[in-house]
């Protein structure tokens, strides 16, 4: 009777743990390494992580991408369906080129990357709709790792700006599903933007393209490059005469744009 009951309680502990690990992993995984495997992406990691600073790990690894495609809606999952894990190094749009330069950032293999890319692009690394970080501005909410510079860089020329993301001026939602979340959004306008302040942006530095638009906090994002004594803004173009990850020069690029926010990795 004894070894009966020991049996039973030996298959429910079984069942236990196989529903647990269902529930810990309940998303699918698209990866799409296009002409990259993980031996070649530990040479690149490897040979990135030689640098003397993350701005110049970000330069060096995101150079690696340049001419990829531009691609809308990577990301799968939304209010009614659910999330799934896209590891996609064959294409990019502007914010997908960022999460995935910086997961490569912190690490220092292909298997600490997926973990990374689940932690900068979910609160937490929860794989979901609801916690993944829509906006640029959720890169600096509850990460030690990176901090906006907007206000240093603008050297006192900075504008302030209180936001309700995700909300537009009429009440409606730019995401179903997504709540509503006050933020104080720095930015330094465009016509701002002069030597002095170019002197203050780093290569690698990450930065949006600042939207006057209700609900939302940029319109675009990029990586700061500097060479030759110009400052580039590196990143997934949607031009219908680029539509690929380029590098322009970032005070032609800015023209006829209200202006940056400028995100850094802490020393």
């Amino acid at each position: 009777m004894f070894l009966s009951l020991f049996k039973k309680v030996k298959v429910s502990l079984l069942m236990l743990c196989v529903a647990l690990s269902f529930a810990l992993v309940s998303y699918a995984e698209v990866v799409k390494l296009g002409s990259w495997n993980e031996s070649t992406l530990a040479q690149i990691i490897s040979s990135a992580q030689q640098k003397d600073n993350p701005g110049d790990v970000i330069v060096a690894l995101s150079g690696h991408f340049k001419d990829s495609p531009y691609a809308e809606n990577t990301l799968l999952g939304g209010p009614n369906d659910p999330e799934e894990f896209v590891l996609n190094l064959s294409e990019f749009d502007c914010f997908t080129f960022l999460d995935v330069v910086e997961s490569l950032r912190r690490s220092s293999n292909y298997e600490e990357f997926a973990d990374n890319l689940k932690a900068v692009r979910y609160f937490d690394g929860t794989v979901s709709y609801e916690k993944r970080r829509h906006f640029f501005s959720d890169w600096v909410v509850g990460d030690a790792l990176i901090e906006d510079v907007s206000v240093l860089v603008a050297k006192g020329r900075a504008v302030s700006v209180n936001k309700r993301l995700n909300q537009k001026d009429d009440g409606s939602l730019w995401l179903a599903g997504i709540d509503v979340v006050p933020r104080q959004v720095d930015y330094l306008p465009t016509l701002s933007v002069d030597g002095e302040v170019l002197s203050m942006l780093h290569s690698g530095d990450y930065i949006g393209i600042y939207s006057p638009l209700d609900g939302l906090d940029v319109s675009h994002t990029g990586i700061i490059v500097k060479g030759e004594g110009r400052t580039f803004i590196r990143h997934a173009s949607s031009r219908s005469e680029t539509g690929r990850v380029v590098d322009e020069d970032l005070l032609q690029y800015l023209q006829g744009k209200p202006g940056l926010i400028v995100y850094r990795v802490k020393p």
